[in-house]
């Protein structure tokens, strides 16, 4: 026991770096004065100011002046959105805030597709350095109303100290998280609060399919303890021991292995399921400050704002003072910045054998929220509940296949998505069926697990 503690504070103590900059860095604030710029974003704070900071320099270099930057957030990717779209059923024609900075690509299309965004082309010089796809995936928008301005990986999280003391098993694949031996070892955000949570349950979705996919997120949610507001708490838990393995987007995961060691923490991404996504930046209609606004989306896909995701900090062309520890949407820069850079894979260069469709993800990002909400987080006690009486059981195949049932098919969930979940009235109603028939499964499944 001793030693576990001893570990325990030792690899929090390590970790502190890494803690700092996913969120609690900060930067004296510039003198009053109202923002020339008004950003909302779920990134963390070192991302911002190191944005802040070389955009400033870059600004102050080709035009002269300085420029003050507002940052807001509502407390994740899903929370943005949320309120940016209720600001403007409230005012239509703007609401004060110039770019949405951040948050994969289905808020983008959401917003898109509901005329919230300011249609800005690029000039050629960037635009030429950028491909419209990866895999398939969109990049940036073909009527540029967004652009990927940077390349996200999701996968599994490892601490390979805890899995060792608890002689717990390797994982490559979705699917092994929900093995009853990580009873109480895995950490996953909220998908309803997080971006990159939201992303890593549609993938399992979409590379396994609904039901099965279910079955993963349902057996994984027995093994989860809580569910935190952001990934940046999983890689808490998982970089001070309170779990085993964590659901991380890459970023996350490096930022780890930098602070504490690769051989403490470890990051597998789940076989048959290569999926890199890009985490977007967009005008808002209406912006205030439209002009700035285009100068800020140039720097960000520039080759000076791309090095800053992937850069080591102090390098002259990186971040001065925090990793950001991302995957640049220009190609040439992977040779380009061979042996300077902290990224280890090539995005453009990954074989996958899985094509996420961005449109689908998009269209049902609401109400998968809500389905896993009423499902799996709502009503968590009553699931690991059941699936502890399920392990001690003998995994009984009849409680089991209670234990994982969906109330809706995936066809059923697409056309409620598309036609009726903006109906507040129909989606309270439907989220309250959802939720008496997740606790009225687990109550039937925990009978039959005896």
């Amino acid at each position: 026991m001793r030693g576990k503690i001893t570990f325990a504070l030792t690899l929090a103590l390590a970790s502190a770096l890494a803690l700092h900059i996913l969120g609690c860095a900060k930067e004296e604030k510039a003198a009053e004065k109202e923002a020339d710029l008004v950003i909302i974003s779920p990134h963390p704070e070192p991302i911002q100011i190191e944005f802040t900071r070389a955009f400033k320099r870059w600004y102050s270099e080709r035009f002269g002046g300085e420029v003050e930057i507002q940052w807001l957030d509502q407390g994740g990717t899903s929370d943005d959105l949320r309120y940016v779209r209720s600001e403007f059923q409230r005012s239509p024609e703007g609401i004060g805030i110039d770019i949405f900075f951040g948050g994969g690509t289905s808020p983008f299309l959401i917003m898109a597709e509901e005329g919230l965004l300011q249609p800005y082309r690029v000039p050629d010089e960037i635009l030429a350095k950028i491909p419209p796809d990866l895999h398939g995936v969109p990049i940036y928008d073909p009527e540029y109303r967004w652009y990927g301005a940077a390349l996200s990986g999701f996968g599994i999280g490892v601490n390979k100290v805890v899995k060792k003391q608890l002689g717990l098993p390797d994982v490559d694949e979705w699917e092994d998280l929900g093995d009853p031996r990580l009873f109480g070892q895995v950490s996953a955000a909220d998908p309803r609060r997080s971006g990159s949570a939201h992303m890593m349950f549609e993938l399992i979705l979409q590379s396994t399919g609904w039901e099965k996919g279910f079955e993963i997120i349902t057996r994984m949610a027995g093994n989860i303890r809580t569910f935190p507001a952001g990934s940046n708490e999983v890689a808490r838990d998982l970089s001070t021991g309170q779990a085993a393995y964590g659901l991380l987007i890459d970023f996350y995961a490096y930022t780890q292995m930098n602070a504490v060691g690769e051989d403490k923490i470890g990051y597998v991404v789940p076989k048959g399921c290569v999926v890199y996504n890009a985490d977007s930046i967009a005008i808002l209609k209406g912006a205030p400050h439209l002009e700035l606004a285009k100068k800020f989306v140039q720097f960000v896909l520039s080759e000076e704002g791309q090095k800053l995701w992937m850069l080591k900090p102090g390098d002259p062309e990186g971040p001065q003072e925090f990793g950001l520890f991302r995957s640049s949407v220009i190609p040439s820069l992977y040779d380009q910045l061979a042996g300077r850079t902290v990224v280890r894979i090539n995005p453009f260069k990954a074989e996958t054998t899985f094509k996420y469709d961005a449109k689908k993800g998009g269209d049902r990002w609401t109400l998968l929220n809500d389905l896993i909400g009423a499902l799996i987080i709502d009503t968590h006690a009553e699931l690991v509940e059941a699936w502890k009486a399920i392990i001690d059981g003998g995994m009984k195949e009849e409680a089991l296949r209670e234990f994982v049932k969906v109330p809706i098919t995936e066809e059923e969930a697409l056309k409620l998505a598309r036609e009726r979940w903006k109906d507040q009235g129909f989606r309270n109603r439907k989220i309250t069926e959802w939720t008496n028939f997740a606790r009225e499964k687990y109550r039937r499944a925990k009978e039959l697990a005896m």
